[in-house]
């Protein structure tokens, strides 16, 4: 079992950037792949971008790809997403997810993962 808390969120101006860090407790972070979602207020939850276990392989929303990057340091027990050029669109609570999974695989889909931080807010002014 792992605990997430995510945090960096905050009001930024359009165009500005973040990032958002996912600390983990319990067993150890390697054994799960990550995902960041986010969910606007009257919107359904979306996948944002995806990461593995060793941090080589990532995937991305096509809204957020070439703006955003998922990254993680397993000795710290945290995943990170930069966040650039941020768009009022982006505005959202973002989470982030893991999961237990084999070396390599992504996890694309939120009923993919069992473990959920509670979220941080990222609002983007025009």
């Amino acid at each position: 079992q792992v605990q997430l808390e995510e945090s960096g969120g905050g009001l930024v101006e359009s165009r500005d950037s973040l990032r958002l860090a996912c600390t983990a407790s319990g067993r150890p972070f390697s054994d799960y792949a990550v995902g960041w979602f986010r969910q606007a207020p009257g919107k359904q939850r979306e996948f944002v971008a995806g990461i593995s276990r060793a941090g080589t392989r990532t995937h991305y929303a096509n809204s957020v790809r070439g703006r955003f990057t998922a990254s993680r340091d397993n000795a710290k027990n945290t995943a990170y997403l930069q966040m650039n050029v941020l768009k009022p669109e982006d505005t959202a609570a973002y989470y982030c997810a893991a999961q237990t999974t084999v070396t390599g695989a992504l996890l694309l889909s939120e009923n993919d993962y069992t473990y959920w931080g509670q979220g941080t807010q990222v609002t983007v002014s025009s």
